[in-house]
C-alpha cells in the first residue's frame, strides 16, 4: 500500500467518523418527537414491541431518524463509507482485473438491493437515498463492465 492510499484511508475514515457523529447528534431529535417513534424506531422494535419511553430508544434509531428527516450528514456518511469500501477494494484487487470487476459488480448489486429497502419511504431522506443507491449501483455495474472489458490484459502498474 502506498502512502497516497494510506493517506486517503485516514482522511476518509476521519470524515466518516465526523459525519457519523453529526448524524447521531441530529438523530437524537427523535427523543423529542414521540409521535414518530412508531415509524422510526426499527432497531428498538426488534427488542421491544414499541418504545414507551425516550430511554428505551436505541442509538441506532437516531441514524434512521436522521436519514429520514435530516439527510445531509447521513448522505455524506454513506458517501464516505462507500469511498472507503471502493478504495479498499482497489487496494486489494488492483492486480486482478477479474476480481476488481467482480468486486464492483457485487457493490453495484448491493446498492441496487439497498434501493429496494428505502424506495417506499415518503420522506425527503428516503428519496435522496433511493436516488443515490440507484445511481451508485448503476455506475458501479457499468464501471465493472468497463473495467473488465477495457482494461489491458497484462498487469497494470501504479504511476
Amino acid at each position: 500500500m502506498t502512502f497516497n492510499n494510506f493517506l486517503q484511508i485516514i482522511i476518509a475514515a476521519f470524515f466518516l467518523l465526523l459525519f457519523s457523529f453529526c448524524t447521531w447528534y441530529e438523530g437524537s431529535e427523535i427523543l423529542d418527537t414521540p409521535w414518530e417513534w412508531k415509524y422510526s424506531t426499527h432497531f428498538t422494535q426488534v427488542n421491544d414491541d414499541h418504545a414507551m419511553d425516550a430511554n428505551d430508544i436505541s442509538n441506532f434509531d437516531y441514524f434512521v431518524y436522521a436519514a429520514k428527516f435530516k439527510p445531509l450528514f447521513p448522505f455524506l456518511m454513506v458517501l464516505a463509507a462507500s469511498y472507503l469500501i471502493i478504495l479498499t477494494g482497489y487496494i486489494l484487487f488492483k492486480r486482478s482485473i477479474k476480481k476488481m470487476a467482480l468486486f464492483l459488480l457485487g457493490l453495484g448489486v448491493l446498492f441496487l438491493l439497498s434501493t429496494g429497502f428505502v424506495s417506499n419511504s415518503p420522506t425527503v431522506g428516503g428519496n435522496i437515498f433511493t436516488a443515490f443507491f440507484l445511481i451508485g449501483g448503476m455506475i458501479a455495474i457499468i464501471g465493472a463492465a468497463l473495467y473488465y472489458f477495457l482494461m489491458p490484459t497484462g498487469l497494470h502498474t501504479e504511476v
